[in-house]
């Protein structure tokens, strides 16, 4: 399928329209997440395995479904649709440098930081931490800690190449062919080298690029 037209299926050209019909992306997406979650719950479940507990864990996994809440995010931030891809690339990176499992517990806090996040870097104009923590159910001191302790764990590493973005739409295209798209740890399709050899002076830059942001 071309680049275009992946794009396209997904809704990615679709940012400034925000009374249509809602983009594929979020569908997808939420199926990913979902399949990934039952894959490792039951690992755990089935394994003396103990997943690392961050500040994204909750004491018990939030009511609203992965596609309700993802969609809340949509309707309510009014971000543009590709943050929701790059959120998904954030949220493998931060993953493997935690070497934690994606779950049930932890699902809904780490996609409410990393679409703000994604917001922050990629959108002309964002809303601030505190509205976000109301689209995301959380106070806003929580939200903020969970900001932080997602940006310094990957020191500010933000930069999604073109290549990157575009091998993730791919992934989350083929999801719609029931494939299990996040693993941990992440060793799929290279955000790794893409981010992992940045230097310091780009990694600087992006800190000052994103501390002007709104929060």
């Amino acid at each position: 399928m071309a680049e275009s037209e992946t794009y396209s299926t997904l809704g990615l050209y679709d940012s400034a329209g925000r009374d249509s019909e809602r983009p594929r992306v979020l569908v997808l997406l939420a199926s990913a997440l979902e399949r990934c979650i039952q894959k490792n719950e039951r690992l755990l479940d089935g394994s003396r395995r103990k997943d690392v507990v961050t500040v994204f864990h909750g004491s018990r996994p939030p009511s609203l479904s992965i596609r309700l809440y993802i969609e809340r995010i949509f309707k309510y931030s009014k971000c543009s649709n590709s943050c929701f891809v790059v959120a998904y690339i954030y949220m493998e990176r931060f993953l493997h440098k935690m070497d934690a499992y994606l779950t049930s517990f932890n699902v809904h806090r780490l996609l409410i930081t990393n679409i703000m996040v994604a917001a922050k870097f990629l959108d002309d104009e964002c809303y601030n931490n505190a509205y976000y923590a109301k689209i995301g159910g959380v106070s806003t001191a929580e939200m903020n800690r969970m900001e932080m302790k997602f940006l310094f764990n990957l020191d500010f590493r933000l930069q999604v190449t073109v290549e990157g973005f575009r091998n993730y739409c791919v992934k989350l295209e083929r999801e719609g062919g029931g494939e299990c798209l996040i693993d941990r740890p992440i060793h799929a399709c290279g955000p790794k080298e893409e981010w992992q050899n940045r230097s310091d002076t780009q990694n600087a830059s992006t800190y000052a690029t994103y501390s002007r942001r709104t929060i």
